[in-house]
């Protein structure tokens, strides 16, 4: 069937980024699996992990270790590969490869050398879980966790003023260590906690933030965890923040009225109409 679909699609030589099944091996697309049968190597990050899924799907592709330990040292033997007109394949254990996996370091050496680099779609835990969040589809994604408190605290910090959904990847092991800091810097939202994604056991745990309690043992298998977006006081929306008065009050003896209204206009969501009367207020008081 494989072979039918897409016997008029000569593929060309380079790079091939494939996506592999994160749980699932049913999830993986024909056209992955053409792919990776044609190539003449594949590289992976764990050769036992990758032969099951080739055995599977018979594929006898050579197999090259290429993980976050040695992709630095591989990387003059893979371009030298491509260079010589090979087709390689890159996969990871799961989910695509460069996105909280090797791949990011190969593919801007291809670019340095001009070399083809052709990414396929495929399976993601990163839009599987926003998909079935119920949570904002304008979403932003950091990987992994930090593993330093101090790094977890300033993370968290920064991205709790984004108004986005946010998805992070976390060990089972670190996910207690976590939650009080979610708890601190995300209050009122929603978190929906994904476990085992696409597998026997998959499970989907949805808590409101300040309800969220540690687990009482580690939870099995990597963990996909989404953030609501935040909830915004449309009340504080037509107000002048402090910042914006600092700038007027700067400003005010420099432009006129209407300049002003219309400059911080470009950056507020507050009326207009609240940015100039701000403006004849300070300028009465002069």
């Amino acid at each position: 069937m494989v072979n039918s679909i897409l016997q008029n699609n000569k593929l060309k030589k380079g790079l091939y980024l494939v996506p592999t099944p994160i749980g699932n091996l049913g999830d993986i697309t024909y056209r992955a699996v053409e792919v990776l049968k044609s190539s003449d190597f594949i590289l992976c990050e764990d050769t036992r992990v990758s032969k099951n899924l080739l055995k599977k799907f018979n594929i006898k592709s050579k197999l090259i270790s290429n993980h976050k330990f040695n992709e630095v040292s591989n990387l003059h033997k893979i371009v030298n590969l491509l260079k010589d007109n090979n087709l390689i394949s890159i996969i990871s254990d799961a989910g695509t490869p460069s996105i909280s996996d090797p791949g990011r370091v190969l593919v801007n050496e291809c670019l340095k050398n001009n070399i083809n680099i052709i990414a396929l779609p495929g399976p993601s835990a990163v839009t599987t879980a926003i998909s079935v969040s119920g949570f904002s589809d304008q979403y932003f994604f950091y990987g992994f966790f930090p593993d330093k408190e101090k790094l977890i605290k300033e993370t968290l910090g920064s991205l709790s003023d984004f108004n986005y959904s946010l998805i992070f990847f976390i060990s089972p092991k670190k996910i207690n260590k976590c939650i009080p800091h979610i708890k601190h810097y995300f209050k009122g939202r929603k978190i929906l906690i994904c476990r085992e994604i696409s597998k026997f056991y998959e499970e989907y745990l949805r808590f409101n933030v300040d309800q969220l309690d540690l687990f009482t043992k580690d939870p099995k298998g990597e963990l996909t965890v989404v953030l609501s977006e935040k909830k915004l006081d449309k009340k504080k929306l037509l107000i002048l923040s402090e910042s914006d008065k600092r700038i007027i009050e700067k400003i005010i003896n420099k432009l006129s009225t209407k300049e002003i209204t219309d400059l911080i206009g470009q950056t507020s969501k507050v009326p207009k109409k609240e940015i100039y009367n701000y403006c004849v207020k300070l300028k009465n008081e002069k």
